[in-house]
């Protein structure tokens, strides 16, 4: 998966985790009572180093009343660190960017291109299934939840069994050929501006799964376009523009809302 332009950029938010981290690298926020229930959180580009993930985990948890593990999927090395963060290119739809702003993202962006060689599909996906493998047998039914890097990888495991439901929220370099081999319940979160997601494909999907409703094959979906927002809304998010702010906390709460109705 190539390096989008937006994928190394955004904002750390605030709070300290309430979790730990486990020996097989993996964090885990554990739910308060036993639960038979599980989400598998699949972060973004920054990982486990970033803690933005950590915070929206013990959330899910607090709300859903269930174990939420985020696998380490970089094995301690993800491509881009929380010290190269910078702020979004555009924190909203329709901002003009220069061509030399462009050139210089382009650029900045070379030195992580090894690093995302390292970690294609083929790769991370089998970190992955190896994982939910060894997660699976405590649980009776897992969900998965994916961002940006993470969504994608959600988006293509979303054709296996290793989940029964999941969230997938402005993937990176999911392809319309993936998307047509989803067999699970899956929610969508949606940027208005997105290069790595663009509306057209958005809206492809979603007439792709609205044709087969009333077949053997329908699935329970739904798509949510978060209008005034840019891709990594929902991950990294600029909380001190209201309308982000607001839809990073609608999208939080689709998230609880779709596992609460199919896992």
């Amino acid at each position: 998966m190539a390096a989008c332009e937006n994928c190394t950029k955004g904002y750390i938010l605030e709070g300290e985790p309430k979790g730990s981290i486990q020996p097989n690298g993996a964090y885990l926020i554990k739910s308060p009572t036993p639960s038979t229930r599980a989400i598998v959180f699949l972060t973004d580009v920054f990982g486990l180093p970033l803690k933005n993930c950590k915070i929206v985990a013990d959330e899910f948890s607090e709300k859903l009343g269930c174990d939420v593990w985020v696998p380490d999927l970089f094995e301690g090395k993800p491509p881009v660190t929380p010290e190269q963060l910078g702020p979004l290119l555009t924190d909203v739809p329709g901002v003009h960017v220069s061509i030399f702003s462009k050139i210089w993202t382009i650029l900045s962006l070379l030195h992580v291109i090894p690093t995302f060689i390292r970690n294609r599909p083929s790769i991370v996906d089998g970190r992955v299934e190896k994982f939910v493998a060894e997660i699976k047998p405590s649980y009776e039914k897992l969900g998965a939840v994916g961002y940006c890097f993470g969504g994608a990888i959600a988006g293509r495991l979303a054709s296996t069994d290793l989940f029964q439901s999941a969230v997938i929220a402005h993937p990176g370099g999911l392809k319309k050929e993936q998307i047509e081999k989803i067999k699970i319940p899956v929610s969508w979160e949606c940027a208005e501006e997105d290069h790595s997601f663009s509306l057209d494909l958005v809206h492809e999907s979603e007439a792709f799964f609205k044709a087969k409703e009333g077949t053997e094959q329908a699935l329970p979906y739904e798509f949510k376009i978060y209008k005034g927002t840019t891709h990594g809304f929902a991950a990294r998010p600029n909380l001190g523009i209201p309308t982000v702010k607001a839809a990073f906390e609608e999208a939080c709460q689709q998230t609880v809302d779709w596992f609460q109705k199919t896992l």
